[in-house]
């Protein structure tokens, strides 16, 4: 989940990629502020589903009510916005899903309709990272509100272009991937000089201007660092050490205890760059130092490099900091939906989206426990292809992705010497 920044955009030191991928145009539609009626395969019972045709049913639900016909991702519950997340979990979604038509169009409309101004040296001519927010504008006119960019869609996208050209045998996808690991890694990424040893490189959540709250200091958000996308970032991309963010999200994530004592990852901190600690957001900034929506995400994307890539910081992280809401859970058979870092609530409510994102994290500690979840707080809010409500875009998102049986995926997904690279 992205906070608006009005921050400057710092022009990064660009790329030297030469190479383009061209797109076909779509037409471009303005948004109908009137969300379109809810049609579904609904069998009527969701408990009586599979696991994978409930998941068949809710990414049809979604496509329905959620993507425009010209590939564009609509957030119904906040102005009829499009946020690159949106864009990037449907392209992610439809490659698990094996839907080629619709990660075509939804990354199509991306690339028409995020692209940001290039950089002064980029010798492409181009920027691959997309806008985060487009929408509609004070004088009704429909395009960029703002043209940062949010690192997590662009790993999210990246992430979905190798599996897609892996699965589908595109090289233009790998290509295209390429091209935007490179901007990321120039844009979004950064590294201070140390007295000893190699200096850790880090994954901001945009450009440093946009979140450098002092000098030598960073905000993070942890839910953003995804080591088993960096893995795949670094068979396509071996000019850049990929493998070092997978090294300082492990760090990162070994200080969580360090700012929680009930091991709760937090959805924004500070991190100085030249002690590599972490600290808490000042209470005066729009972001927040708590465990909420952001955070959730942690549990999913070290859940699914535990289950890939069988990483022992994955699966101990799991096992070190899960204790405290497992032990919410027994209690009351509920956790609520943001909590203090110091683990007491600040909400009387729960969420779906926190219950779908510990699914996966628990099936690799206490499997007992995701079932139990899955039974009592994500069936009982699921009805007819859609979670919670049938304009809750971010909760769809979250509950598929928390849902989807990783281990099902194919190895080709993961090949190092990778066919579509060469492939007609």
């Amino acid at each position: 989940m992205v906070i608006p920044l009005t921050l400057s955009l710092l022009w990064g030191t660009g790329c030297t990629i030469t190479a383009s991928v061209p797109m076909e145009p779509l037409a471009f539609r303005a948004a109908d502020l009137t969300p379109p009626p809810l049609v579904s395969a609904a069998t009527g019972d969701a408990a009586s589903l599979s696991r994978e045709a409930l998941l068949a049913e809710s990414w049809q639900a979604y496509r329905n009510r959620f993507i425009q016909a010209d590939g564009r991702v609509i957030d119904w519950e906040d102005g009829a916005r499009t946020v690159s997340e949106g864009q990037a979990y449907a392209m992610l979604r439809a490659v698990l899903a094996d839907d080629p038509a619709t990660f075509e169009l939804t990354l199509g409309w991306a690339e028409n309709n995020l692209r940001r101004p290039s950089l002064p040296n980029d010798s492409d001519g181009t920027d691959h990272l997309w806008a985060w927010k487009w929408g509609k504008a004070a004088d009704g006119s429909w395009g960029i509100l703002d043209s940062n960019f949010a690192s997590d869609a662009d790993v999210d996208a990246i992430t979905a272009l190798i599996f897609a050209a892996r699965r589908w045998q595109r090289p233009d996808y790998l290509e295209l991937a390429r091209l935007k690991l490179a901007d990321l890694w120039y844009q979004s990424t950064v590294s201070m000089p140390v007295l000893e040893g190699q200096a850790p490189r880090y994954l901001l959540p945009g450009s440093i201007s946009t979140f450098q709250p002092r000098p030598g200091a960073v905000y993070l958000n942890p839910s953003y660092l995804a080591p088993y996308a960096f893995r795949l970032f670094a068979q396509i991309d071996p000019e850049r050490d990929w493998l070092a963010l997978v090294d300082s999200s492990y760090e990162l994530l070994a200080q969580v205890p360090q700012l929680s004592p009930k091991g709760l990852p937090s959805d924004w901190v500070i991190l100085d760059l030249a002690s590599q600690t972490l600290e808490t957001v000042p209470v005066d900034t729009p972001l927040r130092s708590h465990y909420g929506f952001d955070a959730y995400r942690v549990w999913w994307r070290i859940a699914w490099d535990a289950v890939w890539f069988e990483d022992v910081r994955a699966q101990g992280f799991l096992e070190e900091n899960l204790p405290f809401l497992h032990q919410l859970w027994q209690q009351q058979q509920k956790i609520p939906a943001v909590l203090a870092l110091s683990g007491n609530p600040l909400v009387d409510y729960e969420a779906t989206a926190q219950y779908a994102m510990l699914y996966p994290a628990f099936l690799q500690v206490d499997p007992s426990t995701a079932e139990a979840m899955y039974h009592q707080k994500l069936l009982k809010t699921y009805q007819n292809g859609i979670w919670d409500n049938r304009n809750a875009y971010y909760v769809q998102n979250l509950a598929w992705l928390g849902l989807f049986p990783v281990e099902s995926v194919p190895p080709s997904f993961f090949a190092d010497n990778d066919p579509a690279a060469t492939s007609n």
